[in-house]
């Protein structure tokens, strides 16, 4: 059973590869592609039942035991992360041909996606911080091909700064990897935990903390650090753009989740608060941006940063109710963000225009997709009962606990203001006097499918809380225990 730890590696590498030889039959290539993803989705949902009924599983490859060789590591957090993306790749493998040109399509569009998450995986899944940045790389590069697939002006000069910013925090990411070697002689999370735990020097390992909080905060988009991705996220094709949206800020909250629950927690009274203030000026600045956009794919993209910011403060808070509300969170906006981007990308396609104040009336012509976006800016918002509620009163909770009556007050009105970007979106759009332009109906009723699986998942878990709750919680007691994680790893399994 522990060789199934690699599997969410493994199933879209594979798919990557084989799909290279067959890019130049596009409907083979398609019907693969959508084969891969829900093979990947099933194995995925296997893992999690295995994982939360039989207990975590951990590969050591090559049989060399930690913390010297490969470890992989698949905990409910890891895993439940993973099934998360494995339905967004499925989606986004349903949509693609509704908005992709077959000759964009040809040009290994599939593989790049299919490596992307396979990066992506291996992040969720590893257990030396080495590996951590190896699989970052792997993902950027995907990316970097994705960001300027298509070819457009404005797509290579976004990628330009997206790629600097990028090789900016993987070059320091890499530095303090080496720093943090030097001071504890290991890459293995395990072992720095007990080593850090152990160690005389902690004002070195703070230090060391706080570069890779910088590292971390630049891949997810945090205050001040935000500036090089709303722009970046929406050049390419919808499609890519939830991709992008979904997945990979949500890879460096995780970092951050897994490394500072695990690793540097010495100097709470530094850390906590690093994380509160900078969650707290990150969901300001990041809804000013969405209020200030008038363009229905920037709003969107603005709207990322202010869910950065909820989870950041999740983490600094750091009690039962800050971190469970930021792992359910986490989880609820990675699927709707990727259906608001679909959904933005077809309302973009059938205005024929991005400019919100351009457009208006389409609810007479495209009421399914109206409702719809309008659904999905309730659950961004966090408007009861959808699940984005679930996530904040876990927050609001757990900030009452530690005192934080600033940060609550913060995140009641960020989340009005969030809820103001959308309605105010949705009425320009769908409302008014304006026509929207009709010539392409068909290209919205072939979308809304992946968009409507989308939305029943992050409806179901506002609606049905109650049964995915409980496991958050338990995630939730696990991370703040790490000598839970600590044994596992090296002891070699269960």
């Amino acid at each position: 059973m522990t060789n199934f730890a690699i599997l969410p590696i493994l199933i879209p590498f594979i798919a990557g590869i084989l799909l290279a030889f067959t890019h130049n039959r596009i409907l083979l290539t398609r019907r693969l592609a959508m084969l891969f993803a829900i093979v990947h989705l099933m194995t995925m949902g296997f893992l999690l039942y295995k994982v939360l009924v039989d207990g975590s599983i951990v590969l050591e490859a090559g049989d060399w035991s930690a913390p010297y060789g490969i470890i992989l590591v698949l905990d409910p957090l890891s895993t439940l992360l993973v099934l998360t993306s494995s339905i967004i790749l499925l989606a986004v493998v349903w949509y693609a041909p509704a908005s992709v040109s077959e000759e964009q399509e040809g040009f290994y569009f599939y593989t790049f996606v299919f490596l992307l998450v396979t990066g992506v995986s291996g992040a969720f899944i590893t257990g030396d911080l080495f590996n951590l940045f190896v699989f970052f790389e792997v993902l950027l590069m995907a990316s970097y091909a994705l960001i300027t697939h298509g070819g457009k002006k404005v797509q290579l000069r976004e990628s330009i700064k997206y790629v600097l910013i990028n090789l900016f925090s993987s070059m320091l990411f890499v530095t303090a990897v080496s720093y943090i070697y030097a001071v504890l002689g290991t890459v293995n999370m395990a072992q720095l935990a007990e080593r850090a735990a152990a160690s005389d020097q902690p004002g070195i390992i703070t230090t060391v903390a706080i570069l890779l909080f910088f590292v971390f905060a630049t891949k997810g988009a945090a205050f001040p650090l935000y500036y090089w991705m709303p722009h970046s996220y929406i050049v390419p094709n919808p499609v890519v753009s939830a991709l992008f949206g979904a997945l990979l800020t949500k890879v460096g909250v995780y970092s951050l989740i897994r490394t500072f629950t695990l690793i540097f927690h010495q100097q709470p009274e530094i850390m906590d608060q690093l994380f509160i203030w900078v969650g707290n000026l990150t969901m300001l600045f990041g809804v000013i941006g969405a209020l200030a956009s008038r363009n229905i794919k920037l709003i969107v993209a603005y709207n990322i940063i202010p869910a950065i910011g909820f989870m950041l403060v999740g983490i600094g808070i750091f009690n039962h109710d800050g971190l469970s509300g930021s792992i359910y969170y986490l989880l609820q906006d990675m699927i709707v963000k990727a259906a608001l981007f679909l959904l933005a990308g077809t309302i973009a396609a059938v205005a024929g225009t991005s400019d919100i104040n351009k457009m208006g009336g389409m609810i007479r012509s495209h009421p399914v997709l109206g409702w719809m976006f309008f659904i999905a800016g309730l659950v961004l918002a966090g408007v009861p009962p959808f699940s984005g509620f679930i996530g904040k009163l876990l927050l609001v909770r757990g900030a009452f606990e530690k005192g934080e009556t600033t940060t609550v007050i913060i995140m009641l009105l960020t989340s009005l203001l969030i809820l103001l970007s959308i309605v105010r979106a949705f009425i320009r759009i769908f409302w008014g006097e304006g026509e929207a332009i009709k010539q392409q109906t068909r290209h919205s009723a072939r979308s809304l499918l992946p968009a409507g699986l989308l939305m029943l998942f992050t409806v179901f878990l506002g609606i049905g809380a109650e049964a995915i709750l409980p496991t958050v919680q338990q995630i939730s007691d696990y991370l703040l225990n790490p000598q839970e994680y600590i044994d596992l790893v090296l002891k070699g399994g269960r």
